[in-house]
């Protein structure tokens, strides 16, 4: 064992592709047979192995791989590992995402140890899970070893990423005075720590062969990033100018600098996740500045969504990321400033009102955006949020999307992801509500509603009734009975295209009608321009 980790060594310094791949295979399977020996037993394995009764037999009715086994006893440990890995590697279930969202910040300045030590007590988690059953310490440390190829596999060129997983794994010891795990010494946690750098290399040359026989297969899509050192790895200078090209680090000095230190007088708003400030860098540019006060793992989840998505991404009709700070105890966003405030404070404000063909541009704004949300090459984004003030109106009436703290990334091909029901009354998608499947037919659902609220300027919930109801019960009910055009908002004052305001509610009403039958973004946009053309021709 000491002289296959020594002509390891000696092979590490070169590039991982120049691995022999039939040595690193040898090295996991001497890894994992290690921990046959060298540890007490542990908890059930997830992935539920059955140990082969010729692990202990010297019957050796396991086959050798082609004398790649030497040990016919071997053999059946290497069939168990495979079968286990085989299954993890195919394994799409909550416990292989939970233990990404948990690793997933692994890496990140200001706030690694924090992310290490959420990483290590799922992953131990996973190991040490157990039910009534008692099993081996080698099926635990195999279990835990596949779902670590598992995941590490899906980010295996972010080398940044994965060496911090490796190092946070294999250099801590979690303390939790509540978990028996406490006892286990240290010596086992040594143990893994060579195992798990050991398998830096096997992973490296198991991507390399599966990279080579899938090539003209299948194009795997490059995974979004959380932060990229390219772009976040130096702190601002005040004499820069923020573009809509990058998103910079700027540092906590700055943002109080830019909003006075947080005074109330440039309070803009309160989200979810945090108050809204209006400032002013010291390029004289105007911004919004939201805080996040870090109090566990809803607010960094909010903080990382909101990243991930807006800092690769650019369109005309999302708010743009200008900016981030991650601090100890707080975490800030910068964005561009949208002075004209939301859509809901324009649609319900008493002393305001939108003509028209302004609400027509303001839809058509939003339906674009979600349009590229949703055909976003990298994968579909969802925003799972769509509602009227998460909709902000600039200078000129252009209509922006924001707040991205509940979005879901799906890979190209995906039908759905599962989540948690996540959004605001009124405007989630019943469906989404029955089976938690997140998709962007969710998204066109809300977008349904808030067409709705454009053209008859009513809250989602009329609770002033005796029978509270929603809007689109009350659209549909006058479709089929009624007049329509006593849903139209009395501050349009009559003045719009009758037949464009039919195009509307039929639209909004199949935008929230069944799941099958629902437009894609592409389709409402093109109604939209067609209302639009109408109304114009008035």
């Amino acid at each position: 064992m000491a002289r296959l980790i020594s002509i390891f060594c000696s092979y590490s310094q070169m590039k991982y592709r120049r691995v022999p791949p039939l040595l690193i295979l040898v090295l996991v399977f001497l890894t994992a047979l290690n921990f046959v020996v060298s540890q007490a037993p542990g908890a059930v394995c997830v992935l539920d192995i059955q140990q082969s009764s010729s692990w202990s037999s010297s019957s050796c009715e396991a086959g050798t791989w082609g004398g790649f086994v030497s040990n016919c006893n071997c053999g059946a440990a290497f069939d168990d590992y495979l079968s286990a890995l085989g299954r993890r590697a195919n394994h799409t279930g909550s416990t292989l995402q939970d233990l990404g969202e948990d690793c997933k910040l692994l890496g990140t300045a200001g706030i690694s140890d924090q992310a290490c030590s959420s990483c290590l007590r799922k992953w131990e988690e996973i190991i040490a899970s157990s039910d009534s059953r008692e099993s081996s310490k080698v099926e635990a440390t195999i279990c835990g070893f596949a779902v670590l190829v598992s995941l590490t596999s899906n980010r295996i060129h972010d080398k940044n990423w994965v060496q911090a997983v490796y190092q946070c794994l294999g250099n801590h010891v979690l303390s939790d005075s509540g978990d028996q795990r406490q006892k286990k010494p240290k010596s086992s946690f040594l143990k893994l720590k060579t195992g798990l750098w050991i398998l830096s290399g096997g992973l490296a040359g198991i991507t390399v062969i599966l990279a080579i026989s899938m090539w003209t297969l299948c194009k795997k899509k490059k995974p979004v990033e959380i932060f990229s050192t390219a772009k976040y790895e130096k702190e601002d200078d005040p004499n820069d100018s923020l573009t809509q090209e990058s998103s910079l680090k700027i540092s906590t000095k700055h943002i109080y600098a830019a909003t006075d230190n947080l005074n109330a007088s440039n309070f803009i708003g309160q989200g979810g996740a945090g108050k809204v400030y209006k400032g002013v860098l010291l390029n004289g540019l105007e911004v919004a500045v939201k805080h996040i006060i870090n109090d566990g793992y809803v607010s960094i989840e909010t903080f990382v969504r909101e990243v991930t998505s807006l800092s690769h991404v650019r369109h005309p009709n999302l708010v743009a990321l200008l900016g981030h700070c991650v601090d100890t105890e707080e975490c800030f966003l910068v964005y561009e400033l949208c002075h004209n405030g939301n859509l809901s404070e324009w649609l319900f404000g008493k002393d305001r009102s939108l003509p028209w063909i302004q609400r027509l541009e303001i839809a058509i704004d939003s339906a674009r955006g979600l349009w590229f949300l949703h055909t976003f090459p990298q994968g579909c984004i969802v925003h799972r949020d769509v509602k009227p003030t998460n909709i902000l109106i600039t200078a000129n009436f252009q209509a922006k999307l924001s707040d991205f703290g509940l979005s879901k990334v799906m890979d190209v091909g995906q039908s759905y992801v599962s989540s948690e029901v996540r959004g605001t009354f009124g405007y989630v998608d019943p469906e989404y509500r029955k089976n938690h499947h997140v998709n962007a037919s969710g998204d066109v659902y809300s977008f349904g509603i808030v067409l709705l609220q454009l053209i008859s300027g009513r809250r989602v919930i009329n609770l002033n009734s005796n029978t509270p109801m929603s809007l689109n019960k009350i659209a549909r009910g006058l479709t089929k009975g009624g007049d329509v055009m006593e849903f139209a908002d009395p501050k349009l004052n009559r003045e719009y295209s009758v037949a464009a305001f039919e195009i509307i509610v039929k639209l909004a009403l199949s935008c929230t009608g069944l799941k099958q039958q629902r437009p894609r973004m592409e389709e409402v946009v093109s109604r939209l321009e067609k209302a639009l053309h109408i109304s114009t021709q008035m």
